[in-house]
Protein backbone atom coordinates (compact mmCIF):
# COMPACT_ATOMS: atom_id res chain seq x y z
CA UNK A 1 0.00 0.00 0.00
CA UNK A 2 1.34 3.67 -0.79
CA UNK A 3 0.51 6.68 1.25
CA UNK A 4 0.46 8.51 -2.64
CA UNK A 5 -2.72 6.31 -3.73
CA UNK A 6 -5.26 6.63 -1.12
CA UNK A 7 -7.57 3.63 -0.03
CA UNK A 8 -5.38 1.27 -1.86
CA UNK A 9 -4.51 -1.91 -0.42
CA UNK A 10 -1.46 -4.62 -1.31
CA UNK A 11 -2.32 -8.15 -1.58
CA UNK A 12 -2.38 -10.29 1.79
CA UNK A 13 1.06 -11.13 2.52
CA UNK A 14 1.29 -14.53 4.01
CA UNK A 15 3.80 -15.43 6.78
CA UNK A 16 7.04 -16.98 5.56
CA UNK A 17 8.62 -19.81 7.79
CA UNK A 18 11.65 -17.75 8.69
CA UNK A 19 9.05 -14.71 10.27
CA UNK A 20 6.73 -17.51 11.99
CA UNK A 21 10.02 -18.54 13.83
CA UNK A 22 10.54 -15.04 14.57
CA UNK A 23 7.34 -14.53 16.00
CA UNK A 24 6.92 -18.35 17.47
CA UNK A 25 6.11 -17.61 20.67
CA UNK A 26 3.44 -14.59 19.92
CA UNK A 27 1.57 -17.36 17.43
CA UNK A 28 1.68 -20.14 20.10
CA UNK A 29 0.15 -17.04 22.48
CA UNK A 30 -2.44 -15.76 19.95
CA UNK A 31 -2.65 -18.10 17.20
CA UNK A 32 -1.20 -17.95 13.33
CA UNK A 33 -4.51 -16.20 12.42
CA UNK A 34 -3.91 -13.29 14.78
CA UNK A 35 -0.49 -12.62 13.68
CA UNK A 36 -0.93 -12.71 10.08
CA UNK A 37 -3.76 -10.20 10.36
CA UNK A 38 -1.13 -7.63 12.65
CA UNK A 39 1.54 -8.94 9.72
CA UNK A 40 -0.78 -7.46 7.15
CA UNK A 41 -2.10 -4.85 8.79
CA UNK A 42 -0.43 -0.67 8.55
CA UNK A 43 -0.93 1.69 11.46
CA UNK A 44 -0.92 5.42 11.72
CA UNK A 45 0.64 7.02 14.54
CA UNK A 46 0.58 10.11 15.21
CA UNK A 47 2.72 12.68 17.09
CA UNK A 48 5.71 10.73 19.13
CA UNK A 49 6.13 11.88 22.52
CA UNK A 50 6.09 9.25 25.76
CA UNK A 51 2.91 7.44 25.09
CA UNK A 52 3.39 6.98 21.30
CA UNK A 53 7.29 5.78 22.08
CA UNK A 54 5.76 2.93 24.34
CA UNK A 55 3.09 2.36 22.36
CA UNK A 56 5.58 2.00 19.05
CA UNK A 57 8.18 -0.23 20.45
CA UNK A 58 5.51 -3.23 21.26
CA UNK A 59 3.68 -2.89 18.11
CA UNK A 60 6.56 -3.05 16.13
CA UNK A 61 7.96 -5.56 18.31
CA UNK A 62 5.05 -7.85 17.63
CA UNK A 63 5.04 -7.73 13.84
CA UNK A 64 2.68 -5.32 12.07
CA UNK A 65 3.06 -4.91 8.94
CA UNK A 66 4.02 -0.74 8.70
CA UNK A 67 3.79 2.11 10.90
CA UNK A 68 3.40 5.65 9.24
CA UNK A 69 4.53 7.79 11.60
CA UNK A 70 3.73 11.40 11.41
CA UNK A 71 5.19 14.36 13.38
CA UNK A 72 6.15 17.90 12.36
CA UNK A 73 7.94 18.65 15.58
CA UNK A 74 11.61 18.85 16.82
CA UNK A 75 13.21 16.69 19.40
CA UNK A 76 14.16 19.19 22.49
CA UNK A 77 15.47 18.59 25.61
CA UNK A 78 11.97 17.51 27.37
CA UNK A 79 11.58 14.98 25.32
CA UNK A 80 14.87 13.12 26.09
CA UNK A 81 13.33 11.98 29.18
CA UNK A 82 10.15 9.64 28.30
CA UNK A 83 11.17 9.59 24.36
CA UNK A 84 13.82 6.56 24.59
CA UNK A 85 14.07 6.53 20.97
CA UNK A 86 16.32 10.01 21.20
CA UNK A 87 19.69 10.68 22.43
CA UNK A 88 21.22 14.44 23.03
CA UNK A 89 22.34 14.56 19.85
CA UNK A 90 19.20 14.22 18.49
CA UNK A 91 17.40 17.51 19.91
CA UNK A 92 16.60 20.13 17.38
CA UNK A 93 16.38 17.52 14.67
CA UNK A 94 12.81 16.22 13.40
CA UNK A 95 11.54 13.73 15.98
CA UNK A 96 10.57 10.88 13.51
CA UNK A 97 13.67 11.54 11.47
CA UNK A 98 15.81 11.16 14.70
CA UNK A 99 13.67 7.94 15.41
CA UNK A 100 13.60 6.21 12.73
CA UNK A 101 16.47 4.06 12.82
CA UNK A 102 16.13 3.06 16.14
CA UNK A 103 12.12 1.92 15.37
CA UNK A 104 13.62 0.05 12.66
CA UNK A 105 16.19 -1.61 14.12
CA UNK A 106 13.20 -2.70 17.43
CA UNK A 107 12.19 -5.09 13.83
CA UNK A 108 13.37 -5.47 10.33
CA UNK A 109 10.36 -7.23 9.22
CA UNK A 110 8.01 -3.57 9.84
CA UNK A 111 8.20 -1.32 7.13
CA UNK A 112 8.71 1.89 9.33
CA UNK A 113 7.29 4.98 7.10
CA UNK A 114 7.60 8.66 8.28
CA UNK A 115 5.73 12.12 7.68
CA UNK A 116 8.11 14.81 8.97
CA UNK A 117 5.28 17.68 7.99
CA UNK A 118 2.00 17.94 10.06
CA UNK A 119 0.57 19.24 6.99
CA UNK A 120 -0.93 16.03 6.16
CA UNK A 121 -3.22 15.94 8.87
CA UNK A 122 -5.06 19.26 7.58
CA UNK A 123 -8.75 18.07 6.52
CA UNK A 124 -8.52 16.58 2.90
CA UNK A 125 -4.58 15.49 3.21
CA UNK A 126 -5.87 13.70 6.28
CA UNK A 127 -9.00 12.03 4.52
CA UNK A 128 -6.19 11.01 2.12
CA UNK A 129 -4.16 9.42 4.84
CA UNK A 130 -6.88 7.97 6.92
CA UNK A 131 -8.09 5.70 3.75
CA UNK A 132 -4.74 4.20 3.46
CA UNK A 133 -3.85 2.50 6.53
CA UNK A 134 -6.22 -0.15 9.11
CA UNK A 135 -6.03 1.72 12.05
CA UNK A 136 -5.01 4.91 13.63
CA UNK A 137 -3.89 5.66 17.02
CA UNK A 138 -3.19 9.35 18.32
CA UNK A 139 -1.64 10.78 20.76
CA UNK A 140 -1.00 13.93 23.35
CA UNK A 141 -3.44 16.07 21.32
CA UNK A 142 -5.69 18.37 21.40
CA UNK A 143 -9.62 17.73 21.84
CA UNK A 144 -10.79 19.15 19.00
CA UNK A 145 -8.39 18.06 16.55
CA UNK A 146 -9.11 14.20 17.99
CA UNK A 147 -12.32 14.88 17.36
CA UNK A 148 -11.51 15.46 14.01
CA UNK A 149 -9.62 12.38 13.32
CA UNK A 150 -12.40 10.37 14.64
CA UNK A 151 -14.73 12.16 11.90
CA UNK A 152 -11.98 10.90 9.42
CA UNK A 153 -11.73 7.67 10.73
CA UNK A 154 -15.80 7.10 10.69
CA UNK A 155 -16.10 8.34 7.59
CA UNK A 156 -13.77 5.71 5.85
CA UNK A 157 -14.60 2.95 8.75
CA UNK A 158 -10.68 3.27 10.22
CA UNK A 159 -10.97 2.42 14.30
CA UNK A 160 -8.91 4.51 15.85
CA UNK A 161 -6.89 4.91 19.08
CA UNK A 162 -6.61 8.08 21.16
CA UNK A 163 -3.78 8.16 24.49
CA UNK A 164 -1.49 10.84 26.16
CA UNK A 165 -0.57 11.62 29.49
CA UNK A 166 -0.95 14.91 31.67
CA UNK A 167 1.77 14.70 34.27
CA UNK A 168 0.81 11.60 36.88
CA UNK A 169 -2.68 11.23 34.57
CA UNK A 170 -2.92 9.30 31.42
CA UNK A 171 -5.73 7.96 29.23
CA UNK A 172 -6.90 6.01 26.57
CA UNK A 173 -10.42 5.64 24.42
CA UNK A 174 -10.79 4.45 21.45
CA UNK A 175 -13.51 4.21 18.93
CA UNK A 176 -13.42 0.85 17.04
CA UNK A 177 -17.34 1.06 15.46
CA UNK A 178 -18.97 -2.46 14.96
CA UNK A 179 -15.64 -4.92 16.73
CA UNK A 180 -16.03 -8.53 15.84
CA UNK A 181 -13.82 -10.80 17.95
CA UNK A 182 -13.63 -14.17 19.21
CA UNK A 183 -14.36 -14.74 23.47
CA UNK A 184 -14.72 -17.77 25.18
CA UNK A 185 -18.33 -18.89 25.71
CA UNK A 186 -19.50 -18.47 29.29
CA UNK A 187 -23.00 -18.79 28.16
CA UNK A 188 -23.20 -21.20 31.11
CA UNK A 189 -22.11 -20.50 34.67
CA UNK A 190 -18.60 -21.42 33.99
CA UNK A 191 -16.31 -21.41 30.57
CA UNK A 192 -17.38 -24.58 28.00
CA UNK A 193 -13.97 -24.43 26.54
CA UNK A 194 -15.19 -23.64 23.58
CA UNK A 195 -15.01 -19.93 21.65
CA UNK A 196 -17.50 -17.96 20.29
CA UNK A 197 -18.03 -14.54 18.32
CA UNK A 198 -18.96 -11.56 19.70
CA UNK A 199 -19.64 -8.00 18.76
CA UNK A 200 -19.47 -4.11 20.55
CA UNK A 201 -20.58 -1.19 19.24
CA UNK A 202 -18.31 2.05 19.73
CA UNK A 203 -19.60 5.38 19.96
CA UNK A 204 -16.92 8.60 18.56
CA UNK A 205 -16.02 10.70 20.82
CA UNK A 206 -18.22 13.63 20.54
CA UNK A 207 -20.89 11.65 21.50
CA UNK A 208 -18.61 10.13 24.84
CA UNK A 209 -18.27 13.59 25.67
CA UNK A 210 -21.79 14.15 26.15
CA UNK A 211 -22.00 10.79 28.76
CA UNK A 212 -24.45 11.55 31.19
CA UNK A 213 -23.82 9.69 34.63
CA UNK A 214 -27.26 9.64 35.85
CA UNK A 215 -28.88 6.72 37.50
CA UNK A 216 -25.71 4.88 38.77
CA UNK A 217 -25.75 4.32 42.44
CA UNK A 218 -22.66 5.58 45.29
CA UNK A 219 -21.06 1.95 44.81
CA UNK A 220 -21.45 1.99 41.31
CA UNK A 221 -20.15 5.48 41.13
CA UNK A 222 -16.93 5.39 43.29
CA UNK A 223 -16.05 2.19 41.83
CA UNK A 224 -15.18 4.17 38.85
CA UNK A 225 -13.24 7.28 40.67
CA UNK A 226 -14.75 9.79 38.61
CA UNK A 227 -12.29 12.38 39.64
CA UNK A 228 -9.60 10.95 37.16
CA UNK A 229 -11.88 11.11 34.01
CA UNK A 230 -13.02 14.41 34.64
CA UNK A 231 -9.48 15.60 35.54
CA UNK A 232 -8.73 14.49 31.90
CA UNK A 233 -11.92 16.32 30.36
CA UNK A 234 -11.23 19.35 32.34
CA UNK A 235 -7.96 19.53 31.11
CA UNK A 236 -8.79 19.06 27.38
CA UNK A 237 -11.48 21.84 27.90
CA UNK A 238 -8.62 24.28 29.76
CA UNK A 239 -6.56 23.48 25.96
CA UNK A 240 -9.42 24.67 23.98
CA UNK A 241 -10.51 27.83 25.83
CA UNK A 242 -6.43 28.45 25.69
CA UNK A 243 -5.41 27.77 22.09
CA UNK A 244 -3.88 24.01 23.16
CA UNK A 245 -1.72 25.42 26.25
CA UNK A 246 -2.23 23.53 29.36
CA UNK A 247 -2.19 24.85 32.94
CA UNK A 248 1.83 25.25 33.76
CA UNK A 249 1.53 27.63 37.46
CA UNK A 250 -0.32 27.38 40.86
CA UNK A 251 -2.45 30.70 39.46
CA UNK A 252 -3.98 28.62 36.83
CA UNK A 253 -5.91 26.31 39.38
CA UNK A 254 -8.74 28.23 40.17
CA UNK A 255 -9.93 28.23 36.70
CA UNK A 256 -9.17 24.37 36.31
CA UNK A 257 -11.22 23.42 38.99
CA UNK A 258 -13.85 25.82 38.01
CA UNK A 259 -14.45 23.77 34.56
CA UNK A 260 -13.90 20.24 36.20
CA UNK A 261 -17.12 21.23 38.66
CA UNK A 262 -19.00 22.48 35.48
CA UNK A 263 -18.78 19.06 33.56
CA UNK A 264 -19.36 17.05 36.52
CA UNK A 265 -22.19 19.22 37.27
CA UNK A 266 -23.32 19.14 33.56
CA UNK A 267 -22.64 14.81 33.68
CA UNK A 268 -24.97 14.68 37.09
CA UNK A 269 -22.54 12.70 38.90
CA UNK A 270 -23.64 11.29 42.16
CA UNK A 271 -23.22 13.89 44.64
CA UNK A 272 -22.69 11.61 47.42
CA UNK A 273 -19.32 10.23 45.51
CA UNK A 274 -18.36 13.86 43.91
CA UNK A 275 -19.93 16.74 44.18
CA UNK A 276 -16.74 18.76 43.54
CA UNK A 277 -13.04 17.90 42.31
CA UNK A 278 -10.69 17.26 44.70
CA UNK A 279 -8.57 20.52 45.47
CA UNK A 280 -5.15 18.98 45.98
CA UNK A 281 -5.61 16.89 42.43
CA UNK A 282 -6.50 20.43 40.69
CA UNK A 283 -3.34 22.21 42.46
CA UNK A 284 -1.31 19.13 41.72
CA UNK A 285 -2.46 19.26 37.93
CA UNK A 286 -2.17 22.87 37.62
CA UNK A 287 1.66 22.49 38.37
CA UNK A 288 2.59 19.01 36.47
CA UNK A 289 -0.24 18.67 33.42
CA UNK A 290 2.33 19.95 30.86
CA UNK A 291 5.03 17.83 31.80
CA UNK A 292 5.57 13.97 31.19
CA UNK A 293 6.72 11.45 33.10
CA UNK A 294 8.36 8.35 32.07
CA UNK A 295 6.77 5.44 34.18
CA UNK A 296 3.24 7.53 33.25
CA UNK A 297 4.14 6.76 29.51
CA UNK A 298 4.99 3.48 29.77
CA UNK A 299 2.22 2.15 31.51
CA UNK A 300 -0.09 4.20 29.24
CA UNK A 301 1.44 3.14 26.60
CA UNK A 302 2.15 0.13 27.12
CA UNK A 303 -1.74 -0.78 27.59
CA UNK A 304 -2.38 1.01 24.53
CA UNK A 305 -0.05 -0.94 22.74
CA UNK A 306 -1.59 -4.06 24.27
CA UNK A 307 -5.11 -3.34 23.36
CA UNK A 308 -4.09 -1.90 19.66
CA UNK A 309 -3.01 -5.66 19.22
CA UNK A 310 -6.28 -7.59 20.93
CA UNK A 311 -8.18 -5.38 18.44
CA UNK A 312 -6.19 -6.17 15.38
CA UNK A 313 -6.27 -10.03 16.00
CA UNK A 314 -9.71 -9.93 17.15
CA UNK A 315 -9.16 -12.85 19.52
CA UNK A 316 -10.61 -10.98 22.98
CA UNK A 317 -12.70 -8.25 24.09
CA UNK A 318 -11.00 -4.87 23.78
CA UNK A 319 -11.29 -1.79 25.86
CA UNK A 320 -14.99 -0.30 26.27
CA UNK A 321 -13.80 2.52 25.53
CA UNK A 322 -12.32 4.74 27.94
CA UNK A 323 -9.29 4.10 30.44
CA UNK A 324 -8.30 6.36 33.27
CA UNK A 325 -4.74 6.16 34.97
CA UNK A 326 -3.87 8.00 38.55
CA UNK A 327 -0.37 7.53 38.62
CA UNK A 328 -0.30 9.00 42.24
CA UNK A 329 -2.36 5.34 42.95
CA UNK A 330 -0.91 3.21 40.47
CA UNK A 331 -4.92 2.28 39.59
CA UNK A 332 -6.71 2.66 36.81
CA UNK A 333 -10.21 2.66 35.61
CA UNK A 334 -12.89 1.54 32.68
CA UNK A 335 -15.43 3.66 31.67
CA UNK A 336 -18.14 3.61 29.46
CA UNK A 337 -18.83 6.58 27.85
CA UNK A 338 -21.33 7.10 25.69
CA UNK A 339 -21.97 3.75 25.33
CA UNK A 340 -24.92 0.94 26.06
Amino acid sequence: MSLHEPGSKSAPVQITEDEAAVYDRQIRLWGLEAQQKMRNATILVVNLRGVATETIKNIVLAGVGKLVLVDGEEVSEEDLGAGFFFRDEDVGKKRVDAARARIQGLNPLVNVEIISTASVLERDKLDGLVQGVDLVCVTDSERDFLIRVNEACRRFTVPLYLGGTYGLLGYIFCDLLNHEYITPDRSGNQDSGKNVKASTSYCPLHVALGHRWTGLTRRQTKELNPAIPFTILALWEYQNVHRGNLPDSPAHADELEAIANNLIAAADVNKQVLAAIPRSLVDTMATTAVHEFAPVCAVVGGMLAQDILKALGAREAPLANFFAFDGNTGGGTVVRLGMS
